[in-house]
């Protein structure tokens, strides 16, 4: 996989002032805030909002912020100087203080609100005033919207403090949820998956929030202990954090006639996705009924790919309402997520999921995603017969189209052409038996072996003389399949090292590493960076002997490593 980082031009943004000639509201200079907000973003206390796109608030700062990390190559690919992110007044910007922000910034940032719809059921009991007016980003503000070398940016705060939104939390974030994100948005990008982008990591040195959490050696399912942890701030960047529960939010105000001007809001915001998600594939000259199918087909297949992506890495999102879907197809929301280590189509690591966000669940969590942006798109066609019937097309075509992009997936990893559902089959049941380790497999399995040996190294188990047997039949099979490919053996297995990276992300490793740096030691953190920068390729013979290797025995079933709550 290319980094696109390493075609960046040179940095030439090295100081504050020149980073905020980069701004450009368009979010907000284009859509219309919360009538009853206020003017200077002092709006920090849960509360309905009945209208308007955003609510302006003003982050709350941490005290006492410290450097923790950043993402080198994303500052190279915005051209930003590495010396900005230990620069004192970017860290104040970036750990909440936007007192000082240079103009044209302006001093406050913005909240959003959206609706919560899972696995396609509208839910409104969870917001404190039982009427969805309450959903919204309860501790993730955007502080920045601009174009960086021809490319619109959002700056996003997660654990900026309380927002309306917040529901009667105090809006912060730990530092290990902190950790676990900015390395995630990271590898997912390193990966080849769409993903929002990592800027900073600061925490606070004399602040601190008492969590829900795991204690050492905890076998329980759910947190036995309350942990006093730093609180920290991330800076989460995407071209918009626009979400389908948002769109979805404003279908239904149209739907309930919540107000005038319901159908002007719905009709605003999906302009403005179109504009900051899909401009260079939508041709503005169309009418806008034909943008609106446009844009579902094209999500349709953004959505298709990006999950065929999620299983071919093994990554399990964990909670996939509408609400943590980005229309713009990529993933957001590094909350209960986790990676798949010993096979298992049902792994999901978060105790509040249940089995229908697990690892292969998540073509069906997409597709009811996708249903409620298509509900809450049609209310704007209503009054164009054929133009609604082309919308429900589209519609009902995302079943095939999330199965053919699934299935090239799994044949790319196979190294074939096309897809062999048989032996497909075949090896998930193996796979599941013999307790394989997902990444290490497929790894092995890309030196295209002749015999079972060298997958041994991925089993969890030992295999008995008859599963022998069975393992070294299927891998027959698929040696002759792949000799009638038109390419030969040696470029079969370099597609195939492209495709099935060689480290993955390890809770047990990645641990560590936030441990560490609640004591202050960020060492680990830096090391992760590297690893995760290069999955795909080989690295020392340290690195792989420390992370190319099975789940040791006393991590499974391990609180806060085999599973977790959600909360950060």
């Amino acid at each position: 996989m290319t980094d696109p980082s390493s075609t960046a031009p040179q940095p030439n943004i090295s100081d504050l002032a020149t980073f905020a000639k980069a701004v450009d509201y368009s979010l907000m200079e284009q859509l219309t805030p919360d009538p009853d907000a206020t003017a200077d973003g002092h709006d920090h206390y849960a509360r309905q909002v009945f209208s308007g796109h955003y609510v302006p608030v003003k982050p709350t700062a941490i005290a006492d912020a410290n450097y923790v990390s950043h993402s080198q190559a994303f500052f190279a690919q915005l051209g930003l100087a590495d010396a900005l992110a230990h620069d004192a007044s970017f860290r104040q910007l970036f750990s909440g203080d936007l007192s000082n922000a240079p103009a044209p910034m302006k001093r406050f940032g913005w909240a959003t609100g959206y609706a919560l719809s899972i696995y396609g059921t509208e839910y409104t009991q969870q917001c404190p005033f039982h009427t969805g007016n309450g959903y919204g980003d309860g501790r993730a503000m955007s502080i920045f919207e601009g174009v960086f070398n021809g490319q619109r940016y959002e700056m996003q705060l997660k654990g900026g403090g309380p927002t309306p939104y917040c529901r009667g939390a105090d809006g912060r974030a730990v530092l290990r949820s902190s950790v676990r994100e900015f390395l995630a948005q990271e590898y997912m990008h390193n990966l080849g998956v769409p993903s929002s982008r990592s800027l900073t990591l600061y925490v606070s040195k004399s602040e601190t929030v008492s969590r829900p959490w795991y204690s050492s050696n905890s076998y329980s399912a759910d947190p036995d202990v309350m942990v006093e942890n730093p609180v920290a701030i991330s800076t989460r960047v995407a071209p918009s954090f626009l979400r389908v529960g948002q769109i979805e939010l404003f279908a239904r105000r149209v739907r309930d006639n919540a107000h005038d001007n319901a159908f002007a809001e719905l009709k605003q915001i999906v302009v403005h996705l179109i504009a900051r998600e899909y401009k260079s594939e939508i041709d503005v000259k169309l009418g806008f009924n034909n943008q609106v199918i446009e844009l579902a087909k094209l999500f349709q297949v953004r959505l298709s790919k990006l999950i065929a992506n999620w299983l071919r890495v093994g990554y399990c999102q964990g909670n996939f309402n509408s609400d943590n879907c980005a229309a713009g197809g990529f993933t957001l929301d590094y909350g209960p997520f986790g990676f798949c280590e010993a096979f298992d189509p049902e792994f999901q690591p978060w105790t509040g999921g249940g089995k229908h966000f697990s690892f292969f669940n998540q073509p069906a969590a997409a597709e009811a995603n996708f249903h409620m942006l298509w509900t809450a798109l049609r209310p704007l066609l209503a009054q164009d017969e054929q133009a609604l019937a082309q919308l429900d097309d589209v519609r009902r075509g995302f079943k095939d189209e999330i199965q053919q992009q699934c299935q090239s997936m799994w044949a790319a990893k196979l190294g074939s052409s096309e897809f062999h559902p048989e032996l497909f089959g075949q090896l998930m049941q193996l796979m599941i038996q013999t307790k394989v380790d997902y990444t290490i497999f497929f790894r092995e399995l890309s030196h295209i072996p002749n015999d079972i040996s060298s997958l041994k190294k991925s089993f969890y188990l030992p295999t008995s003389a008859e599963q022998d047997k069975q393992w070294q039949h299927w891998l027959d099979q698929w040696l002759n399949l792949l000799a009638n490919e038109k390419q030969d053996l040696k470029t079969i297995a370099s597609n195939m090292k492209r495709t099935n990276p060689k480290y993955t992300w390890r809770e047990w490793l990645v641990a560590p590493a936030y441990q560490q740096a609640m004591r202050g030691d960020y060492s680990l953190i830096e090391e992760l960076k590297q690893v995760f920068s290069a999955p795909y390729g080989e690295q020392t013979k340290a690195i792989e002997e420390k992370y190319y290797r099975l789940r040791p025995q006393e991590y499974f079933r391990a609180g806060g490593i085999s599973h977790y709550s959600c909360s950060s």
